[in-house]
C-alpha cells in the first residue's frame, strides 16, 4: 500500500441544529486506493462528501487533501479533483460532445476535439458523441458525468453513488471503468455506494460509518477475514465425508448438511486448509460456496452497534 495520504480527515463534525449528521469522523485515503465509503441511509456519507468538496462548512474538525488544508489551499486542491455528486446534469438538447465542450470551457480546461473524443472513448460514448443527451439512458448519463469529471485529468476522483439506478450491465460498465482508472491510469478513487457487492469487487480499502461515526476502516480482505464465513462444501461420498469431519478437528466448525453439501463456519484461511484436508483424504470437492460477504459484515457492524 502506498503510504502517501491523499485524504486525511480528523474529528470531522457537522451539526444541523440539534441533528449531528457527522460526528467526530476520522478517515484515511492513500494514493492508489479505490476507497469504499459505506454506511446506511442517513449515516452521513453525502454530508461528508459535501464537506470534502467545500460545498458545506464543517462545524469542527480538520480535512486535508494532498497534505494541504482545504480551508487554506482550496484552489490548488480542487484543480486536482474530479467529482460526481448525485446525478450529473447536462443540457439535454445538446450532444454529448457539445456538453463536454461547454463544461470544459467553463472550467478552463483543454477542449480540443482530440481531448474531448479521448474522454468520450474512455467512457464508451465515442460512437454516440453526436447524439443528444436526452436520448441517453441513465447509465450513459452517468458515464458522461465521469467523462466530465475526468476532463482536467484529476489525481483524485470522488464518486457519490455512481451506479444508483443502473441495470446490471450499466453497473458492470461503471465498475470496469473505475478499475481501469485505478489500475491503468493510477487514479485514486473515493467511492460512496450502498451496493455492497460492487464495493467488495473493486475496493482496495473501505470504511463503514454509522450515525456519522467511524465503525471500521481497513482493507476489504482484512476486514472480512476477521470473522468466520458461512461456507458450503460440495463433496462426493457425503456419508463418509461426514463421518470423517465428525472424527476430526473440524467437528467444531461443522454446522449442518444436506444432500451432497456440508455447511461450516470458517475463517478464509481455514477454508483452504479444510479443502486440502478433504482432498488428501480422497474426497472430491466439486464446489466451495461462501455465504458470508461484505453485506453480512456491513449488517453486523451497522445493526450490531459497531465494532
Amino acid at each position: 500500500m502506498n503510504s502517501e495520504q491523499v485524504i486525511e480527515v480528523r474529528g470531522l463534525t457537522k451539526k444541523f441544529g440539534n441533528l449531528t449528521a457527522v460526528n467526530n469522523l476520522d478517515l484515511n485515503v492513500y494514493r492508489g486506493d479505490v476507497f469504499g465509503f459505506l454506511g446506511p441511509n442517513g449515516a452521513g456519507k453525502s454530508t461528508t462528501i459535501r464537506m470534502l468538496l467545500s460545498l458545506i462548512k464543517p462545524t469542527s474538525g480538520e480535512m486535508k487533501i494532498f497534505g494541504k488544508s482545504i480551508s487554506k489551499d482550496r484552489k490548488e486542491i480542487f484543480s486536482k479533483i474530479g467529482a460526481i455528486v448525485e446525478k450529473p446534469d447536462f443540457y439535454l438538447y445538446l450532444s454529448a460532445y457539445k456538453n463536454l465542450e461547454i463544461l470544459g470551457k467553463l472550467s478552463g480546461t483543454d477542449v480540443s476535439k482530440k481531448k474531448l473524443m479521448s474522454m468520450l472513448e474512455l467512457v464508451g460514448l465515442d460512437k454516440r458523441y453526436k447524439s443528444k443527451v436526452k436520448t441517453f439512458s441513465h447509465g450513459m448519463k452517468q458515464r458522461l458525468g465521469i467523462a466530465q469529471a475526468l476532463l482536467h485529468d484529476p489525481e483524485l476522483i470522488i464518486l457519490d453513488e455512481p451506479t444508483t439506478g443502473l441495470d446490471p450491465q450499466g453497473m458492470k460498465e461503471i465498475r470496469d471503468l473505475i478499475i481501469y482508472l485505478s489500475r491503468e491510469k493510477g487514479k485514486t478513487i473515493f467511492l460512496s455506494s450502498h451496493i455492497l457487492h460492487e464495493v467488495e469487487l473493486i475496493s482496495t480499502r473501505m470504511i463503514i460509518i454509522n450515525k456519522g461515526t467511524t465503525q471500521v476502516e481497513g482493507t476489504v480482505d482484512e476486514l472480512l477475514k476477521t470473522d468466520k464465513i458461512k461456507v458450503t462444501f460440495e463433496v462426493d461420498k457425503i456419508e463418509d465425508a461426514l463421518r470423517l469431519v465428525n472424527e476430526s478437528s473440524w467437528q467444531d466448525s461443522f454446522k449442518s448438511t444436506s444432500k451432497n453439501e456440508i455447511n461450516f463456519e470458517l475463517t478464509k484461511n481455514e477454508i483452504a486448509e479444510l479443502n486440502k484436508y478433504l482432498i488428501e483424504k480422497g474426497f472430491s470437492v466439486s464446489a466451495i460456496i461462501p455465504v458470508r460477504s461484505l453485506e453480512d459484515f456491513f449488517l453486523k457492524i451497522t445493526e450490531g452497534g459497531g465494532k
